[in-house]
């Protein structure tokens, strides 16, 4: 008993850290748990004190969705970095004097704390048996589950006779804007701008202007060649970007068709990803979210999200950056600029209402080295060549983020989600964080086919395991080829397939407006009371039993909590 008590006062603590950070950067944080976590305080739950994020809504038809008209009024404040944070002031004045507005944000002294807690938490022994425990319980909990109740949610989504797997929306959660389009979708536009550009000069090669005939003849390239380079170009995830080449050639065509700043502005990259928007709004039924550097397009089918590699060392290397503050500086302090006054970048202001998110990416195996403490430089006293530990790069990006969105909430502008963690290969080794992320219902995007060319085999792949243990999860790119392997290989049933849609939707950033189009006016609501089958084809029994057994183990949390 005295180690089922640690372990519960510990998941609890772990569990209010969560809620009070998603509260500080205008996250969603799920009912259920929030609702648990007042029982235990004794404080009465309301619907109204929930905080949720700020959504663009959808263009009226006939709408320019990227008109530069009608800003918001310039508010006259000031944003400067301090320590790696930027705060914004009401004047020039108060920013001397740093009399920051009441923003509230993170501290840096409870941050490390907070860390440093979750991370003695997760190597708690007690608490790794506990957990380790509660995992294989909802295991084989979802087995009898579904022994006894297929046949029924079978009988159940049969009476739904207009809508199943494929008319259900769903959204690709993590997919690169360079690699959104297939193979043979390059390979065609590649073909058709050299037959139609072929004496167009769209490159400088050696300090001279080439044209596109003159640049293939340099690379000694043929159509005959295969696409990609072979294997090899997915072994190393660090090598990755600088081997992921059309045709092989070494960076001339990444350049030409897969980059913006080229000799012709990215003209041949805007076009494919217009063609894979156009494709998109032909199938309907699929959205997508591509990561990418502060560039893109419009259609109703496509959100964009600010992709930040952790590559400071690179930068620095190079002699880029003076230090790792002027990179945080490089980062945010445009957004916050646009945010305070649209008119004077009136192109970065309109284009972050369709920006959904940050994306913090880099290898996940690299170990991070340097250990983030109070006695850890400031961001601009950080000049060394050596990258920050992951923890040191998350504490800033997530502390300008906070203050990004307390500003635009204040405007009413679009908050910038950054709540899920994307291919996780590395969260089954820790049973603490696992049985977290399931309490928190934090949402997990994975990608078991691109993983299978990248890092792990398909079949070794955490995704039906955490299918069955009820953490959220979402197939990735191709979207369609990635869902049907995935019911081949994990034997999913049409109601597993159509679960993973729906929570696609759920975790990404479409409007508000879209989502209750697309799941029903309750989708806020946990439980089959949440569920609305005639638009998700989800059957209400599988809804019950994922509630039932989420208020199970959060009522096994609170009785550990009260118990003395």
């Amino acid at each position: 008993m005295d180690d089922f008590e640690l372990s519960c006062k510990g998941l609890y603590c772990a569990l209010t850290i969560r809620e009070k950070y998603m509260r500080l950067a205008f996250q969603r944080f799920p009912n259920t748990p929030s609702q648990f976590l007042c029982k235990i305080e004794g404080e009465q739950w309301k619907p109204e004190d929930q905080v949720l994020p700020v959504f663009t809504p959808l263009p009226k038809p006939g709408e320019d969705p990227f008109c530069t008209k009608d800003f918001p009024p310039n508010l006259g404040y000031v944003a400067r970095m301090k320590d790696g944070v930027i705060y914004v002031y009401k004047d020039a004045a108060s920013a001397d004097k740093h009399q920051p507005l009441n923003h509230p944000g993170p501290d840096l002294v409870t941050f490390i704390d907070d860390m440093n807690f979750l991370i003695a938490l997760i190597a708690q022994g007690p608490t790794k048996t506990y957990t380790h425990r509660r995992l294989k319980f909802l295991m084989s909990k979802f087995s009898v589950h579904e022994m006894l109740n297929e046949m029924e949610e079978m009988k159940e989504l049969k009476k739904n006779p207009h809508r199943d797997f494929y008319n259900s929306r769903k959204v690709d959660t993590h997919i690169h804007a360079a690699a959104c389009m297939n193979q043979k979708h390059l390979l065609r536009f590649i073909k058709k701008s050299y037959r139609v550009d072929a004496d167009r000069v769209v490159h400088v090669l050696k300090g001279k202007e080439v044209t596109m005939k003159e640049l293939f003849a340099s690379l000694n390239l043929y159509f005959s060649h295969y696409f990609m380079q072979g294997r090899q170009t997915f072994q190393r995830f660090d090598k990755f970007n600088a081997k992921y080449n059309p045709v092989g050639a070494s960076d001339e065509l990444r350049d030409l068709y897969l980059k913006t700043e080229n000799h012709i502005s990215g003209e041949y990259f805007a076009t494919i990803i217009k063609e894979v928007a156009s494709d998109l709004e032909d199938a309907r039924y699929q959205y997508t979210e591509p990561r990418l550097a502060i560039y893109g397009l419009f259609s109703p089918h496509l959100k964009w999200m600010i992709q930040v590699p952790r590559i400071y060392d690179v930068f620095r290397a190079r002699n880029f950056v003076p230090h790792f503050g002027k990179m945080l500086e490089n980062i945010f302090l445009p957004v916050f600029q646009a945010t305070i006054d649209p008119n004077s970048c009136p192109e970065l202001s309109v284009f972050l209402k369709h920006v959904t998110g940050f994306d913090s990416v880099d290898d996940e195996s690299k170990h991070s080295g340097h250990m983030f403490s109070t006695k850890s430089p400031k961001p601009e006293e950080w000049d060394i060549v050596k990258n920050p530990s992951y923890s040191y790069w998350i504490y800033y990006m997530y502390a300008n983020i906070a203050g990004l969105n307390q500003l635009r909430k204040e405007k009413c502008a679009v908050t910038f989600l950054s709540y899920y963690i994307s291919l996780s290969l590395h969260v089954p080794q820790s049973p603490v964080l696992q049985y977290l992320y399931y309490l928190a219902q934090v949402p997990i995007a994975m990608s078991p086919l691109s993983n299978n060319s990248l890092f792990l085999e398909y079949n070794k792949n955490p995704l039906l395991e955490f299918h069955n243990k009820g953490l959220f999860h979402y197939t990735k790119e191709p979207l369609m080829e990635e869902y049907a392997i995935a019911a081949q290989v994990f034997k999913l049933s049409t109601c597993d397939m159509c679960e993973i849609a729906r929570n696609s939707v759920l975790q990404s950033g479409l409007s508000a407006e879209e989502k209750i189009h697309f799941l029903g006016a309750n989708y806020l609501k946990d439980g089959p009371e949440g569920i609305d089958i005639r638009k998700t084809n989800v059957a209400q029994i599988h809804m019950a039993y994922c509630y039932e057994t989420l208020c199970y183990e959060l009522n096994l949390i609170r009785e550990g909590v009260i118990a003395d």
